[in-house]
């Protein structure tokens, strides 16, 4: 099958990539010439494990192609895939003027029937502005071309994205359109070999499907911050706590780790335009908007641990950080909990000097005008000099450190752990202070 996607971001590429490795000849497009550049010449502009080496071994065998010519791009698949970014707007709406332009690309070219995929993150009712573009662009042409818009939201995740789309648990298809739905159970098919995983729907339900998922994930997250905070204060440890509940096939252990709050590019964003759309449909998310504020309270605990134990003015003292991506096995920044920590301790005077594995050179990037930001080349570098560390991000390889190490390193021999990776009474027996979140 023949297969346009729009747009080489973590869905996009991700999701063109995945469908050549399969067989069809997939056509990726992008505005940035810079992307493409990258991407015609061996390389990959995004950080995500594995997909570099698909990326080159599909190009070599001449099923993938990257492209900058619209016209091209919209003649060249019978699916057109629309995988643009849709930042938040000012009011925390979906902003979907790229999805709107790719739209109405698609019907300003299209010369025969096409499948038009919302694979983006869209709110309710984004198909009949889509439908309702393209529709516009033919009738400015004097054009009758059949087409179909579907909605096929992913569910993937950074750091394990290629794996997720290969190897999916749920595909979800929202279609009005039988023929539209009968190509997308085809295109799907070598993903599901083992059992059925299509499930359709109309579209209006398939688009709220995506928003209700992550909204949920990011009410997990937050229940159990507000948990491990609640059980510091009872003398509880959040992580017994988490092996009773989660023992309950009702509840189930997955997302109920307490840290330092969600970041990345979906739950932040997704969570507001939901609350954004039940906004204009009358309704008020009291639920989500209690996630929100505990969300952004959490990302200030390791702060307020630090406080507490250095005081309120930190000048001249100089924190390790571990992590600075949002999460492992990505380098993405964005709403990252890193970000609030490292702004609140340099507005009490402190200075940082952080490692990540993937995510330096966002950092540098992002701090290129604070000196007081420093980056070390290993975990362990990052200690020279330090009064104390922090934790922010679960790498593997901060798992399992040299603890008699970090205390002839660390000035104040103290670790704030803002994802609970040490046994405390382990820690605590080489010397070391322990501060982690919802733990005794």
């Amino acid at each position: 099958m023949k297969i346009t996607v729009v747009g080489t971001g973590y869905v996009g590429l991700v999701s063109g990539t995945c469908l050549a490795e399969v067989g069809n000849d997939v056509l990726c497009l992008d505005l940035d010439p810079g992307k493409i550049k990258i991407l015609n010449d061996g390389g990959i502009p995004i950080y995500e494990p594995g997909l570099r080496e698909m990326v080159q071994r599909n190009r070599k065998a001449g099923r993938l192609a990257f492209t900058t010519d619209v016209e091209q791009a919209v003649a060249f698949g019978t699916v057109q895939f629309i995988a643009v970014g849709t930042p938040p707007a000012e009011d925390g709406s979906a902003d979907l003027r790229y999805v709107l332009a790719a739209a109405r690309n698609i019907g300003r070219h299209m010369r025969d029937y096409r499948i038009v995929v919302d694979k983006s993150t869209v709110p309710v009712g984004t198909a009949d502005k889509v439908r309702a573009a393209i529709a516009e662009e033919l009738k400015k042409r004097g054009a009758e071309v059949a087409f179909s818009v579907v909605s096929n939201p992913e569910f993937l995740k950074e750091g394990a994205a290629v794996e997720d789309f290969m190897r999916p648990d749920r595909i979800v298809v929202g279609s009005d359109d039988e023929r539209a739905t009968i190509v997308m159970r085809n295109l799907y098919a070598p993903f599901q070999r083992n059992h059925e995983r299509v499930i359709a729907m109309d579209v209006r339900s398939a688009e709220l499907t995506k928003y209700a998922a992550n909204a949920m994930l990011a009410t997990r997250i937050s229940f159990m911050n507000e948990l491990a905070n609640l059980a510091e204060r009872l003398g509880a440890d959040i992580e017994q706590v988490r092996r009773g509940i989660g023992a309950d096939p009702r509840i189930g252990y997955h997302f109920l780790y307490p840290g330092v709050g969600y970041g990345g590019s979906c739950f932040p964003k997704d969570v507001q335009a939901l609350m954004r759309t039940a906004g204009e449909a009358g309704m008020n998310l009291l639920i989500l908007d209690a996630v929100e504020q505990a969300n952004a309270l959490q990302k200030q605990v390791l702060a307020r641990k630090i406080v507490k134990r250095f005081g309120a003015d930190l000048k001249g003292l100089n924190f390790a950080l571990w992590g600075l991506a949002f999460k492992p096995n990505t380098d993405d920044m964005r709403e990252a909990p890193s970000r609030v920590l490292v702004g609140e301790l340099l507005a009490r005077g402190a200075s940082v000097t952080a490692y990540d594995p993937v995510a330096m050179d966002e950092a540098r990037h992002l701090y290129q005008a604070e000196s007081r930001v420093r980056f070390a080349e290993s975990p362990m570098a990052a200690l020279e000099g330090a009064d104390a560390l922090a934790i922010v991000t679960e790498w593997k390889e901060f798992r399992s450190p040299d603890f008699q190490r970090l205390k002839q390193l660390l000035r104040t021999p103290a670790i704030f752990d803002g994802r609970n990776l040490y046994d405390p009474a382990e820690v605590r027996r080489n010397g070391l202070e322990y501060y982690p979140v919802g733990r005794l």
